[in-house]
């Protein structure tokens, strides 16, 4: 049975509240999302709210089943309000971090567009998809490959930007959502504060101690956001940039522990 502690309870309150009611608000509480840097829907704010929305169940269950199993010790080690600060800071950097990976991303799709405008020739086709869209690389396959064979067919032309432009658009104006950058840092910092713990992590046979875990974990984000699958609509690099700024406050905060569990 969870022991929860006061600060870990009125956070699972507060993004189990805003989840129930982004369910039944028509408009589902979207501004509340963190959107790309240049989006028509971005706003400063969002990177505290972004923190509270969660994209379905499954979403919310995960991140609050770890909020429960590894915030109380760091709340009892730490006190509520700087395990708060703790996690909103967490939270807010991972959003801030990702949003500059974004940028950069967004930059170099726009401009790989561009140049295709410019000059609209196969290989400058597949430098977009290769470059942003890779993904879609069986869907832009046969048209690169027409387009090689037809360079001045304006109709393909035209429907590839179309396409281009549409998938520019959905990146630009695709919200981000949930804890998992706030909760990572927690992951970070109860590995290091605690690191002979051992968990029993689902579909293991066998415990793991929390100063395996994290890191297996951590290079599973970092395989997953280098090589994200078709279809993973996970922000892996959000939660590596949770885990990092957990990384820097506990090594401001620790830095003279010398007794660890």
């Amino acid at each position: 049975m969870f022991q929860l502690t006061p600060t870990v309870r009125n956070l699972l309150i507060a993004n189990v509240v805003v989840f129930l009611i982004a369910q039944q608000v028509s408009g589902n509480l979207g501004f509340l999302a963190l959107y790309s840097i240049g989006s028509p829907y971005f706003q400063p704010w969002q990177y505290l709210t972004y923190m509270f929305m969660h994209a379905g169940i499954g979403h919310i269950f995960s991140n609050m089943f770890g909020l429960m199993v590894f915030g109380p010790l760091l709340e009892q080690r730490w006190g509520g309000q700087r395990f708060l600060t703790f996690w909103l800071i967490c939270g807010i950097g991972a959003g801030v971090l990702y949003s500059g990976i974004r940028y950069y991303e967004l930059n170099r799709m726009r401009h790989d567009i561009e140049v295709f405008r410019t000059e609209p020739t196969d290989v400058h086709l597949q430098d977009v998809v290769e470059n942003n869209l890779k993904e879609y690389g069986p869907s832009f396959a046969p048209v690169i490959r027409q387009l090689h064979a037809t360079p001045d067919n304006g109709q393909i032309i035209q429907g590839a930007l179309t396409s281009l432009e549409a998938l520019y658009q959905r990146s630009l104006n695709g919200p981000m959502v949930g804890a998992s950058g706030a909760l990572f840092g927690l992951l970070f910092a109860f590995a290091y504060l605690f690191p002979n713990t051992t968990l029993i992590v689902f579909p293991l046979p066998v415990p793991v101690k929390a100063k395996y875990l994290v890191p297996a974990y951590g290079l599973y984000e970092l395989y997953g956001g280098i090589h994200q699958a078709p279809g993973d609509n996970v922000a892996h690099f959000a939660h590596l940039a949770g885990l990092l700024v957990g990384f820097v406050l506990v090594m401001l905060w620790e830095r003279n522990r010398t007794r660890f569990y």
